[in-house]
């Protein structure tokens, strides 16, 4: 099993100043905040990330930011994917992956593949990818669910797929995956509400939107599940589990930049077509930030 994985991700922002441009001096921050707080690796522009708003050049700086920040102190994942294979190919083999432990490849959106298609991507993804991959299903945003079968297919014909991040937000199929999976192939919750109770019942963690702001409550929530100790990690849980609802009411990253305005750590900028969380939302953030 590919123990880098274990535990806490967080799919990190890319925080923007209020002229749109990115602000590599709060990135640089809200990296340390989770080194020093728990966190036990760190996805680089995942969904939460605006990967699609932001140019390749604006990659290579933040990518830049983060190595220099992290000084290779956590494993760091980079995502990767798309819905034109050929193109996602492409990108892994001139991309200098040396810095990272793995990728994360989300399922391919819009066009709605077959189960096959899904498969014969990610088969293609596989040939070409040095390092280990982690599948990521998130069916509200690509809308075709990668089926439990097909997951447990490609983690038994390719050793470089070591693990899914599995965002369906269905128990049943999280307990499917967790049932039929090979011994090492690691379920990674992508549902923040969840992820508690995907890691009691065999996951191997979560990679998260909500555990980049309060990483402290939020990984040991984690390491407590991992270890079976329910009780006190539902007392986390139950801690976060407003502030989790709260910053997915409207659209994500808006949610949790608002909640690092909040904290202090970035400004709440989105790029278009996100727009910031309405003041109602930020009320109650604040509210939440405060009474914590």
């Amino acid at each position: 099993m590919n123990t880098k994985f274990l535990g806490t991700g967080i799919a990190l922002v890319t925080p923007f100043k209020s002229d749109l441009t990115v602000d590599h001096e709060a990135l640089a921050n809200i990296v340390n905040y989770n080194i020093d707080n728990g966190t036990d690796y760190i996805v680089v522009f995942g969904t939460t990330a605006e990967s699609v708003t932001v140019t390749k050049e604006e990659k290579k700086a933040v990518i830049k930011t983060i190595f220099e920040v992290n000084k290779g102190r956590l494993p760091l994942v980079l995502g990767i994917g798309g819905n034109n294979t050929m193109e996602v190919v492409q990108e892994i083999k001139t991309t200098d992956l040396s810095g990272f432990d793995a990728i994360l490849s989300v399922s391919p959106y819009y066009t709605k593949p077959t189960q096959e298609g899904i498969y014969q991507h990610f088969k293609a993804v596989s040939e070409a990818c040095p390092i280990p991959i982690i599948l990521y299903n998130v069916p509200g945003r690509t809308s075709k669910n990668i089926e439990p079968e097909t997951t447990v297919r490609l983690a038994n014909d390719f050793e470089n797929i070591v693990g899914i991040k599995e965002a369906g937000n269905s128990v049943s199929q999280y307990l499917r995956l967790l049932k039929d999976k090979p011994e090492n192939f690691l379920i990674i919750s992508g549902d923040d509400d969840l992820a508690l109770g995907v890691v009691l019942a065999g996951g191997a963690g979560v990679i998260s939107v909500i555990g980049q702001a309060f990483p402290k409550d939020f990984s040991e929530m984690i390491r407590l599940g991992l270890k079976g100790e329910a009780k006190e990690a539902y007392k986390l849980h139950y801690k976060l589990m407003d502030v989790i609802g709260y910053i997915f009411e409207e659209n994500n990253p808006a949610g949790i930049k608002a909640v690092f305005e909040a904290l202090n750590l970035c400004n709440d900028t989105v790029r278009l077509p996100l727009v910031p969380a309405t003041n109602q939302l930020k009320a109650k953030i604040n509210d939440f930030v405060k009474g914590l």
